[in-house]
């Protein structure tokens, strides 16, 4: 008689599942747990890239420099030819969308904070500094 209940049991629990359909919920979104700012993509584009990683005296991102995609540098950039969203995406893991002045993409090349390989590129009241703030304005 036990037997007879758990083999019902069984049954009722295979006719249950094979009547769920299976949902295809699609490709994992890229970038998730990755910070983007309200700005997005577009202000990295039209001004962050220009002018806080193109603004750099030392060529960071140019073919020799050490963010091009040859280079000594952690965080690579495409260069050539130029692929603004892939360099979108390489920034967006050095970002802190919670505390933005705290992201490691300012405070790596900013004078006195994290040690950066290339030295000092901005100081505290560079214009770079703001520009990169009111991304997440």
């Amino acid at each position: 008689m036990g037997n007879h209940r758990s083999s019902t049991a069984w049954v009722l629990l295979l006719v249950c599942l094979s009547g769920c359909p299976t949902v295809d919920l699609g490709d994992t979104p890229s970038g998730i747990g990755l910070c983007n700012p309200p700005g997005g993509a577009e202000y990295f584009q039209a001004v962050i890239w220009p002018q806080f990683v193109q603004n750099s005296k030392k060529a960071c991102t140019m073919q020799t420099g050490c963010h091009a995609e040859g280079g000594a540098g952690i965080l690579k950039f495409k260069t050539m030819p130029l692929d603004q969203g892939f360099n979108y995406r390489q920034t967006q893991v050095y970002l802190n969308c919670g505390t933005p002045e705290q992201s490691e993409l300012l405070t790596a090349p900013l004078s006195g904070t994290d040690p950066h390989g290339g030295g000092d590129i901005f100081g505290a009241g560079d214009p770079a500094v703001q520009v990169f703030l009111d991304w997440f304005m």
